[in-house]
């Protein structure tokens, strides 16, 4: 498999991000290896929460919230997924599947030994996440998800499948507001039709704007320039880009996407999650909207517990509301 590694240089002087790298190898799947980075920030011996990007952020995402865990005692570690931030990149988009990525971080997990955890996902962070807990749920204490989800699509009308799959192949590739005004109005289509339009404009733009995406989806501050350039960091020229432009393609979304399966058997271990289970969702999500319902519903640990919904924020919580978000996996952990 080919790889790319971004230069050190890209990530010096980033706002917020003074972080010493920490690195893993793990098999790649082809017979070599890939170097995972993550960030491990606050007391060795603190409780440790393990925080998760999604797609097409990195580890940055969790600046904000690093500083105010650590400060209650929390133990932060935040992975950057491969494909992603300092991680190495497999140069071709069909290099990048569900399956590939939570093989790579159930590898980066046993590698570093991760006990007693408490989860933090959220977008893609959630997907993969929750797939890598349930694959070893000994190694986790309790689980909190905002703006995330474990789809299982085997509901999908056959009508809405067919429009999906013409719409992938012969519509021409939509632009970046065309697809804001399809997720943000969805006009009571099926959620894989308007999850289509991301889905095509992330896999056929060869040039992806990493950062001005990400900062177009926050809700509750401003972005400044230096923070979307630190987005954009990881990603010298196009050929990085890689794994944000395949990773949308790969969430399930058709009832025969390879992943339904595998997500099937990872529901049927968290039907049976008695460990304590927390949903934080922004109510302003155009994405992943009514998503925290599934979890509430039918994994035993959710019930009971104090489910929040966060005022505004957008869909990157991490960066809307830092703060609140950071109070609640606090006061999750303290409740034991």
């Amino acid at each position: 498999m080919k790889t790319l590694r971004t230069p050190d240089e890209r990530f010096e002087n980033l706002p917020g991000y003074a972080y010493a790298p920490q690195y893993t190898e793990v098999p790649d799947g082809d017979g070599g290896h890939l170097r995972i980075h993550h960030i491990d920030e606050g007391p060795s011996d603190g409780p440790v929460v393990l925080c998760m990007h999604g797609q097409p952020t990195w580890s940055y995402l969790y600046r904000h919230m690093i500083p105010l865990l650590n400060a209650s005692g929390l133990r932060v570690l935040a992975p950057d997924l491969v494909g992603y931030g300092r991680s190495d990149k497999p140069a071709s988009r069909e290099d990048y599947s569900y399956q590939a990525q939570v093989d790579w971080m159930n590898a980066w997990l046993v590698a570093n030994d991760v006990k007693r955890a408490t989860f933090f996902g959220q977008d893609w962070g959630g997907l993969i996440g929750l797939r890598v807990v349930a694959e070893n749920p000994e190694r986790f204490d309790r689980v909190v998800i905002s703006n995330t989800g474990l789809p299982l699509p085997q509901a999908t009308p056959d009508e809405v499948v067919e429009k999906v799959r013409r719409f992938r192949a012969e519509a021409p590739t939509p632009s970046l507001p065309e697809v804001f005004a399809a997720l943000s109005n969805p006009e009571g289509r099926h959620f894989a039709e308007v999850f289509a339009y991301w889905q095509k404009w992330c896999w056929e733009s060869e040039d992806l704007p990493v950062g001005m995406s990400v900062a177009a989806t926050i809700d509750g501050r401003t972005t400044s320039p230096e923070e979307v350039a630190a987005y954009d960091a990881p990603f010298p020229d196009p050929s990085y880009k890689m794994g944000p432009r395949a990773m949308p393609s790969q969430v399930p979304t058709l009832p025969d996407d390879p992943s339904v399966e595998a997500n099937q058997r990872a529901w049927q271990v968290f039907e049976k999650w008695e460990k304590p289970f927390l949903t934080a969702f922004t109510d302003n999500d155009p994405v992943s909207g009514g998503g925290e319902q599934p979890f509430q519903r039918q994994v035993p640990g959710a019930a009971g517990q104090p489910h929040q919904t966060i005022e505004g924020g957008g869909h990157f919580v991490q960066e809307g509301r830092a703060e609140a978000l950071s109070q609640i996996i606090c006061q999750f952990v303290k409740a034991g």
